[in-house]
């Protein structure tokens, strides 16, 4: 009987990530409740949103390093542990900054979520570093669109579960008990889980034969069977293709995270909704790209098999995508109905997701054994938009006397995220890499 632990592995990755994902989203959904009892403006409401990513992007940078080091096992327990206290955290995150840091409640929320932020970081470089190790060169693409399923599965249940939540315990609760459902997983993961399929008795000799295939490998692709003993980290830099293709995915993250953070406030400045329509409300702009994610993979995937070239299969399906997410957000200014804003806020944030699995594999494609560091400093440069997204939001709704820069906003990065991905070309590597180490590895 042919064996599949590894789809056991890529759906546990999906069901931390929900975890992840609704962890750093339901701050938004109380922020009715923490901006009264602290008095925060949007500017200063914009600030503690944006206090995450100044830890996210060193947390992306390190994690990715050290899953390649330590093997992405043991970052998987530790950040899982790391989170999750920091999520509980956040309910005292006000008092303990106006306590010990001079009354300042805004001071201890930057604290705090500065260091969640770094925690939850290296989470998408260990999943990239997990997909090189577990998966086949030819499913790459899907094995990718599953491990970020989670993230719009999980900006999608996030609405609904935290306004079931806040209506019936305060705030505070509802983070120690995000942070629980964290450390329950980590208990699962640490018994079931090993750096590499080799390693793990539940997989069959016929599943790693499969993982392991150089079936349909194309020229510039690459199989992993060890682990990389010698990371350059700065050769990242030699490579057009990688620093090209963070810039592309910089631009996704700022679309997605522009949307976490800000989506309820709007909604509810703007309509004048109540928290309580905001669970099915706040779902809307997710439903979509739940689909797509896993679409792109797919497409991506399909691409790479029918005509041979990873730049269409990848860079080309991103290209598309980018434009026409641009396309969306540019029109949310133009509609005066929730009905209308909403329509495109979903259809522009699924063209969004459709490539969000081609940034990875990109990585994966051309430097296989070095996924982990490559993946950690991609998503470095990534989440630089953590910051500026919610940060620039609430400067450009206080200056611009509204939400439409916003989205307009939203739409420029995409168009530079775009232009960005006409220039990568998965697969080729550094010029410097000798012809030797573009072999399969034994």
């Amino acid at each position: 009987m042919r064996g599949n632990y590894r789809y056991k592995i890529m759906m546990m990755m999906v069901v931390i990530t929900i975890i992840n994902y609704i962890d750093r989203g339901a701050i938004s959904y109380g922020q009715g409740s923490i901006i009264k009892e602290f008095g925060f403006d949007p500017i200063a409401w914009g600030a503690v949103l944006g206090y995450f990513g100044y830890g996210y992007i060193f947390g992306s940078l390190l994690g990715g390093i050290m899953s390649d080091k330590k093997g992405p096992k043991f970052v998987w327990i530790t950040i899982g542990i790391a989170w999750s206290i920091f999520v509980m955290a956040t309910a005292i995150a006000g008092n303990v900054g106006q306590a010990f840091f001079g009354g300042s409640a805004i001071a201890g929320f930057a604290m705090v979520r500065i260091l969640f932020g770094f925690s939850e970081g290296p989470m998408f470089s260990t999943i990239n570093k997990t997909n090189a190790n577990w998966a086949a060169p030819k499913e790459r693409g899907i094995a990718a669109s599953v491990g970020l399923l989670g993230t719009p599965l999980g900006q999608l249940l996030t609405a609904p579960i935290a306004v079931a939540l806040l209506s019936f315990t305060s705030w505070k609760t509802v983070f120690v008990v995000l942070g629980a459902l964290g450390i329950i997983w980590v208990i699962f993961w640490a018994k079931m889980f090993k750096d590499m399929p080799e390693q793990h008795s539940k997989v069959s000799k016929d599943e790693l034969a499969r993982i392991r295939s150089t079936e349909g490998l194309l020229a510039n692709e690459t199989i992993v069977t060890k682990e990389e003993q010698s990371v350059k980290w700065y050769e990242f830099f030699k490579n057009p293709t990688m620093v090209f293709n963070a810039i592309g995915y910089f631009a996704f993250q700022y679309v997605n995270f522009l949307l976490l953070t800000w989506t309820p406030k709007y909604l509810q400045d703007q309509f004048h909704f109540q928290l309580s329509s905001l669970w099915y409300l706040g779902m809307i702009p997710w439903v979509g790209a739940v689909f797509t994610v896993l679409l792109g993979g797919k497409i991506s995937d399909a691409l790479r098999a029918k005509t041979g070239s990873l730049r269409i299969a990848r860079s080309g399906l991103a290209v598309v995508s980018l434009l026409l997410t641009a396309a969306c957000f540019l029109m949310i200014p133009t509609q005066h109905s929730v009905a209308g804003v909403l329509t495109f806020m979903a259809i522009g944030n699924a063209f969004n997701f459709l490539p969000n699995s081609v940034y990875w594999t990109v990585v994966v494609d051309t430097e296989p054994r070095r996924a982990g560091t490559y993946g950690g400093i991609t998503h470095f440069i990534t989440n630089i938009a953590t910051v500026v997204a919610p940060t620039l939001t609430g400067y450009l709704v206080v200056t611009y006397h509204g939400y439409s820069a916003m989205f307009v906003a939203a739409a420029i990065a995409a168009v530079i995220g775009m232009i960005a991905m006409m220039f990568v070309k998965p697969g080729v590597r550094a010029a410097k890499v000798s012809s030797s180490s573009r072999k399969v590895a034994n």
